[in-house]
Formats: structure tokens, sequence, C-alpha cells
């Protein structure tokens, strides 16, 4: 597999100074935001959506650093009850996956989107029991009426311009597990599949190489994040797993993101490593940055040091002993 970063957090450096920077620490792989939640700092959509040259340009700057794009993100809600909300979420989305067509990008990841309680709402509303059934009747007219057909639409657009999506699979929207992933997929189309990140997992109790197994098997993983996350057991007691507190308040939370590492051992970061590659999956380990105690050129050094330690990078051997 290759080794690459999601470049948001690079977002202060120019273009170039970014290239350097992921080409001397040693990977083959940027994950770039075309806006969203992501921001646009090392492309503007629009600019590269109307000039061959300025994409040609674009590319050579990557290429000539012995990289290439993974991805394009554009995380945002474009099923958002906010109509102005979710209309710049899927132009963005639209022109994302245009634009990797363009440029032989093969993956858009976002995330899958939550509406409101029904057509009048004003705000998100994300059910996580089914009791009081007024629960279960909003989860299942969020699914019927606004996931399935805006991904059925979305599906198919993606599939038509060659690309496939990597829906992030994260707390607050209506995909946020396998079983939700997948019950997306069928009901859509088979260019929606998981950007998997680990770090939204375990905080649900997921073990992400059983998830990295179920989806595999699916051929369902379109792109994967590195990113980890610590759990304070403590803390669980206290608060629960789906703890309100703001990320900064990291000796207090039930949970806290983390560099690669930094929350689960080398062990463990192998064992999924070696699920991926089982499970069908080989392509790029995008490193993903949001660690609240760590510099970023720290947190990003430690990460890369601790992907390297235990990647797999090298085509499977005949098995000259069997």
């Amino acid at each position: 597999m290759k080794l690459g970063v999601f470049t948001v957090l690079f977002a202060e450096k120019s273009f170039e100074e970014m290239l350097d920077t992921v080409k001397d620490a040693g990977l083959q792989a940027v994950e770039i935001g075309t806006g969203g939640n992501p921001g646009e700092a090392h492309l503007k959509l629009d600019e590269l959506l109307e000039s061959e040259d300025k994409r040609k340009d674009y590319l050579e700057k990557v290429a000539s650093r012995g990289l290439t794009i993974s991805a394009f993100s554009c995380h945002d809600n474009p099923i958002s009850p906010d109509r102005a909300h979710a209309e710049k979420s899927h132009d963005t989305f639209v022109k994302t996956v245009r634009l990797a067509e363009m440029m032989g990008v093969p993956v858009v990841n976002t995330f899958s989107g939550v509406p409101g309680s029904n057509e009048d709402s004003k705000f998100p509303n994300w059910p996580v029991t089914p009791w009081p059934t007024a629960y279960s009747d909003i989860f299942n007219w969020q699914w019927e009426k606004k996931l399935i057909p805006y991904w059925k639409e979305a599906g198919q657009y993606a599939k038509d311009h060659g690309v496939k999506i990597g829906i992030e699979p994260h707390a607050g929207f209506l995909v946020h597990t396998p079983h939700t992933m997948l019950k997306l997929r069928k009901a859509t189309h088979d260019s929606v599949g998981a950007n998997l990140d680990p770090s939204h997992l375990w905080w649900q109790g997921i073990d992400p190489v059983a998830a990295i197994k179920i989806l595999g098997k699916e051929n369902a993983i379109h792109h994967f994040h590195a990113k980890d996350t610590y759990i304070d057991q403590d803390n669980v007691n206290m608060y629960g797993l789906t703890d309100m507190q703001p990320y900064s308040e990291v000796q207090t939370r039930a949970w806290t993101f983390r560099s690669v590492g930094y929350g689960h051992s080398s062990q463990e970061w192998s064992n999924i490593v070696s699920a991926l590659r089982t499970y069908g999956y080989d392509y790029v380990m995008s490193i993903e940055h949001e660690d609240p105690i760590m510099s970023i050129e720290e947190g990003f050094g430690q990460a890369v040091k601790n992907l390297k330690r235990v990647n797999i990078e090298e085509r499977p051997a005949d098995m000259w002993w069997a």
C-alpha cells in the first residue's frame, strides 16, 4: 500500500510548499480538499474546471515530485435541511466529480449527510435510539425520502463519470457504521463505498479489523484515512461515549482523536494493514491529523514514522513454500 496525507493540515502552506513537505516525508500520495469542510486551500474548483492548461500544470507539479492524488474530498451535508447549505454542498460535489474525471482521480470523499426531522425542519437531526418511536419514524423518513433518493442520483452521476464515492462513516451523519454503509450501498449503487476511518469506529465500540472484513468482502472500501483515537475509560464512565464536551477538553473527554500510534498500539495498526491487504484494499492510507495535544509537524511526523513501521508496500510473493 501507499502512504499519503489529507493535506488540510497544511492549509497554511502554498500548494508547492505542501507538495514538497509531503515528498520530503517520503509519502506517495496526497488527498486534496475541494471545498466543504476540508476547504479549498490547495485547489480552486472553478479555475481548474475551466482551464485544461491549469489542470495539466497542477498535475505536473504533483507528478514531478513522485506523488499521485489519491482522492478529492468535499465532506459536507448535501441533504441538510438548510436548503442553501444543501445546494452548495451538492454543487461542490458535482463539480468535484467532474474534475476528478478530468484529472484521473479515482475517488471523491464526502459524508452521507443528515436531514432534519421533516420537510419543515431548520436543523439536522441524528436519531440514535429507536424509542420513543418518534425517533424511528424520523429515521425511516430520513432514509426513504432523503438519503436513498439523493445517493441514487449522486451515485449514478459518479458512476457515469467513472468516479467512486468514498463516504466516511462518521457520527452525526446517517452513514456511521459498516451496517449503514452497506445499507446505503445496497439501496443505491456500487459506486458508493466507504472512506474508512478507524478513529470514528473505535469510539463507537467497533473493531476496525472486523469492519474491514465486513466491508472488504463487499468490495466496499474505496479509500482509507489513517487516524487514531484514545479512549479514556474513567471519563467514559462519567460522560459515556456520546460525550458532548468540546474536543479541546482533553482531560475530561471520554475519547480524543490522536495521531497514529498514540491511541492504539503498533500491533493493532499492523492488524489493520494486514486486514486491508487480505480483504482487497491495496490503495492509499491517507494520514489525517486532528491531534489536540501535538503540533501539526510532530503529529504528522509521528504518524508517518508509525505507519512506515507497519505498512506492507510490496505485492505478496508467490507461495513458493506451499
